[in-house]
């Protein structure tokens, strides 16, 4: 590929060993998902809450398997951009990566306002009356960031990109430092929770109201962080162009990070519940833990709240030292794979190419200073953890769903005798179109709220480069949109369905009932996946633009 700058002839370092990706993906997994979620999904699901992880643990592993075919085919740096590309052309490519921008960007964020909002309770912990909420305001219960606690996260967003730019070696270190502690601290929550607290009556304990907690059972892949926790397996594919050997480490490190997350999430919501005192749950019930006793008090800080309430006091401060280390971890490792991610955006020209450009440790350095200056737009309309949570879940969701499409479709256009797999994804034909269900299931449950921000977000992009393009004497055929129209029905009946979905589970009209939507959705899923895989490109127009690129 000819450039015409010594910044965009530097390429990657392969530097990345199979433990640095392995921690890298099980870093972004274990994040501040797992401090906040067991108490969220709980209040949804009580006892139930347990499948929330199992359900969102399999759909997410199904996914991670999906990638783990493409991105041992194409290693390359922010991979998942280019995979719409040779599969169905530059618009499409071009739509999924404003989703997928718009996914990276906001894992930061996300886990910077996690890190405050326990620093905030460690400071109420310790009785410092005479220090105002300089950090969150909490009087309405909503932990949304004061202007000081703005300034402290803008500083955090600064420190990670600041730490990007020694390169991906050091990324590597500082990943696997962090991973070791990622892992011991979370496991030895989880086991000392099961044994000290040991009610294993709660887990008979239900709400009066059934269907509330078999909905929530639902409702909590998105909006209680569960599906967020889990997307964390994706650092390993954005990484891929910097492994040493990506045949053998990705799959290893995408599958390997899903598998060691889901038990070590499982362990922890047995753990949180367990744990809750059951005259508690006996006077308040799931949906009102909070109401009383320590999680009233520290319920920004749920399982520091039940540790305290056990008497584990060296747990406690164990357990707000990691409020620091996992979730700033996690926004570390996500910096770095939103800057692979512009990067790739601006080498395929669908962002200005300077964004592209390298600095001599092979870091993408201008694309990581848009990801922190983006990063900080995000604090300001979404400026508390929960908000923030479900909308990334969504569009996260959105930008990996398509990958099942873009497998099926080179499985088409690509056959193996020619492309041999390094790795193979077994009976793709039934594992792909299932994992686009479970996908846009995800999606729907997200609720018609949060799809109508990301489609408002997405159309008013579109709107613009369409007027740009056309004004600059670009045909629609020129952009290649007999490949990517059916991504039009697809938004739109993803809204569509969300507006007549449940109001209590959705936000929608009530037309079609639970768990009938489900089924609608997933008939609505199908159709959709064979119509895309119908519109993909032809052999000779990938044969093409593999030919001009560095594949």
């Amino acid at each position: 590929m000819s450039t015409t700058n010594a910044g965009s002839r530097r390429s990657f370092k392969r530097e990345a060993g199979i433990i640095g990706l392995l921690y890298a993906s099980l870093g972004g997994i274990i994040g501040s998902g797992w401090l906040k979620g067991p108490l969220n999904a709980a209040v949804r699901a009580g006892p139930l809450s347990m499948f929330s992880w199992l359900i969102g643990g399999v759909a997410i592993l199904m996914l991670a398997m999906v990638y783990a075919e493409l991105a041992t085919l194409f290693p390359r740096g922010g991979a998942v951009v280019h995979f719409p590309r040779l599969s169905h052309g530059s618009l499409l490519a071009r739509i999924w990566s404003w989703i997928l921008f718009l996914a990276y960007v906001t894992i930061a964020p996300a886990e910077v306002v996690a890190t405050l909002n326990y620093l905030d309770v460690f400071l109420r912990h310790l009785a410092i009356h005479w220090i105002p909420p300089f950090i969150l305001h909490t009087a309405s219960g909503s932990n949304v960031l004061t202007a000081a606690g703005m300034v402290i996260a803008i500083m955090l967003l600064a420190v990670f990109t600041a730490l990007n730019l020694l390169g991906i070696k050091w990324v590597m270190r500082i990943s696997n430092t962090a991973g070791w502690w990622k892992l011991i601290v979370p496991l030895l929550t989880a086991l000392t929770l099961l044994y000290v607290g040991h009610h294993w009556q709660n887990f008979r304990l239900h709400s009066a109201d059934s269907r509330r907690e078999i909905e929530g059972i639902f409702t909590s892949l998105s909006s209680a962080g569960v599906i967020f926790s889990f997307l964390g397996f994706r650092q390993a594919v954005e990484l891929a162009g910097e492994s040493a050997n990506p045949k053998r480490n990705i799959p290893i490190a995408v599958i390997g990070s899903v598998v060691i997350g889901l038990i070590i999430y499982l362990l922890l919501q047995a753990g949180f519940i367990a744990a809750i005192n059951p005259h508690t749950l006996a006077k308040y019930g799931w949906e009102k833990i909070t109401s009383g006793g320590y999680l009233a008090r520290f319920g920004g800080a749920p399982l520091a709240a039940v540790a305290q309430g056990l008497g584990l006091v060296w747990l406690t401060y164990v357990l707000y030292a990691d409020a620091v280390i996992s979730p700033g971890g996690t926004g570390f490792i996500y910096s770095t794979t939103s800057a692979r991610v512009i990067s790739a955006m601006g080498s395929d020209g669908f962002i200005h190419r300077i964004f592209s450009r390298l600095s001599r440790n092979g870091v993408p350095w201008v694309a990581g200073i848009l990801a922190f200056l983006v990063g900080i737009v995000f604090l300001l309309p979404f400026p508390s953890w929960s908000q923030l949570v479900g909308y990334i879940s969504s569009v996260t969701v959105l930008s990996y769903g398509i990958g099942p499409i873009v497998l099926m479709s080179l499985r088409k256009i690509m056959p193996e005798n020619q492309h041999p797999r390094p790795y193979r994804l077994p009976a793709a034909h039934i594992f792909a179109p299932i994992t686009f269900i479970i996908s846009n299931l995800m999606i729907y449950w997200s609720g018609l709220k949060t799809l109508l921000i990301l489609l408002a977000v997405l159309a008013s992009i579109f709107i613009l480069f369409l007027a740009w393009r056309l004004l600059s004497g670009a045909t629609l055929r020129q952009m290649a949109w007999r490949s990517a129209w059916w991504v039009l029905p697809y938004l739109l009946g993803l809204l569509i369905l969300d507006a007549i979905g449940p109001a209590h589970l959705v936000g929608g009209s009530g037309l079609i009932p639970f768990p009938l939507d489900t089924l609608v959705v997933a008939g609505f899923s199908l159709a959709i996946f064979y119509l895309a895989v119908r519109c993909c490109v032809s052999v000779e127009e990938l044969e093409a633009y593999i030919e001009t690129q560095e594949i």
